[in-house]
């Protein structure tokens, strides 16, 4: 159990500090994808279907809406 808490840590403060150097658009498509992963694996189990399905939907969408959104925040970050 010791060595599972170890590297769910080590992978989580990868993940953190690999973000830092990355732009408004790919933090957008980055967090879309993980919530739509997570959201659509939700709804998927909720409703009796395949989770792994619905993340792969649900993270598809996710990355594309983050995407947009992402993009559209790095131009205002480049306005200023």
């Amino acid at each position: 159990m010791k060595k599972l808490a170890w590297m769910t840590s080590v992978a989580a403060l990868t993940l953190l500090a690999s973000c830092v150097d990355m732009t408004p658009q790919q933090q957008g498509t980055m967090s879309g994808a993980a919530m739509g992963a997570a959201g659509g694996a939700g709804i998927a189990a909720i409703a009796g279907g395949d989770a792994w399905t619905g993340a792969a939907i649900g993270g598809i969408a996710g990355a594309i809406a983050g995407n947009i959104h992402g993009g559209r925040q790095q131009q205002q970050w480049q306005g200023w």
